[in-house]
């Protein structure tokens, strides 16, 4: 009688699977066991599976520690003996889990591909992952020149560049070591791709909202939309990072995708909004200043903005005397 073992984590992850053809199955530490555990909290014979003729029966062989199994009539978990055994039914060794599954157990349907691997396959293409790196660095370079009141030459720009591209190549990295730690595929590269590609798009919506608020008021419903575009992003960054690293539920990669959106942007309003506000000699602006070629719609000369002006103060002196 054939009978699969699978070795699994506390979330029910798969470490390793055994596949046996006879009909008794040793289980401890011991090296004379069909299956050897290294949990140290298992003894070295543990627990025996014999196949009676009918049924697959397991009992524990008066382990220190003891086995055990959730048992679905009294909701707790129950003591291993003598138990006669449920395909995908889990049982605690020490602090180890095992699933015992029969050949005829039903799997669950094959999961297709995501329409995101076509994207994925180009982001983590060596030339577009070299351009997407090598344009983050560009504007971070240049955005340091610009906020930087001394003049600096191409070599002092590269220090920031370069520091800042590491910088926010860390959260790849370690998305990336977290999905291998937990017996996932890491894809290292296809997660440098995607998060260039958004840190890019980061970019472009932070100069977005800078124009929105230049040529609109702050309770402009552009400028809402505009402040609202990093937060979606970020949201989106975070939902693929799941989607790549991780094998779950869409409900559960959304929640987490929500969280960290929520931890970066409101934990970011906290740190301002607990700052206490300093006095500063220099003037303050609250708004954004830019040159005028940005405006949507260009302002009036000189000798327009006057003839206006005079029309403006005719049509108030008419209306003036009219209500006399």
């Amino acid at each position: 009688m054939e009978i699969i073992i699978e070795e699994i984590t506390r979330a029910h992850k798969l470490i390793a699977r055994h596949k046996f053809m006879h009909n008794h199955i040793n289980i401890g530490r011991g090296y004379d066991n069909d299956i050897i555990m290294a949990d140290p909290h298992i003894c070295a014979q543990h627990l025996s599976l014999n196949f009676n003729g009918e049924h697959w029966v397991l009992n524990d062989e008066g382990s220190i520690n003891g086995s055990f199994y959730d048992d679905e009539f009294s909701k707790t978990k129950s003591a291993v003996h003598q138990h006669i055994v449920r395909s995908g039914q889990v049982f605690m060794i020490g602090k180890s889990l095992v699933r015992i599954v029969f050949p005829d157990h039903p799997v669950p349907e094959s999961v297709s591909f995501s329409p995101f691997e076509n994207i994925l396959t180009l982001t983590r293409h060596p030339i577009f992952l070299a351009v997407n790196i090598l344009l983050f660095a560009s504007v971070t370079g240049w955005l340091f020149n610009l906020h930087n009141p001394v003049e600096v030459n191409f070599t002092q720009l590269l220090v920031p560049a370069i520091g800042m591209t590491l910088l926010f190549a860390l959260w790849p990295i370690g998305v990336a070591l977290v999905s291998h730690l937990t017996k996932h595929d890491a894809r290292f590269w296809g997660q440098l791709g995607i998060c260039f590609v958004f840190y890019n798009l980061m970019w472009l919506s932070d100069f977005i909202e800078n124009i929105t608020s230049f040529n609109a008021s702050s309770q402009s419903i552009l400028s809402l939309l505009a402040a609202f575009l990093p937060i979606v992003l970020a949201f989106c960054l975070f939902w693929l990072n799941c989607q790549i690293g991780f094998h779950m539920t869409n409900r559960r990669r959304t929640v987490i995708a929500s969280c960290m959106t929520l931890l970066l942007f409101g934990g970011s309003f906290l740190i301002q909004f607990s700052k206490k506000p300093e006095f500063s000699i220099r003037p303050t602006f609250n708004t954004t200043l830019m040159a005028p070629s940005y405006l949507f719609t260009h302002s009036n000369n000189v000798q327009s903005f006057l003839e206006n002006s005079k029309a403006l103060f005719n049509d108030a002196q008419e209306a003036a005397l009219e209500d006399k």
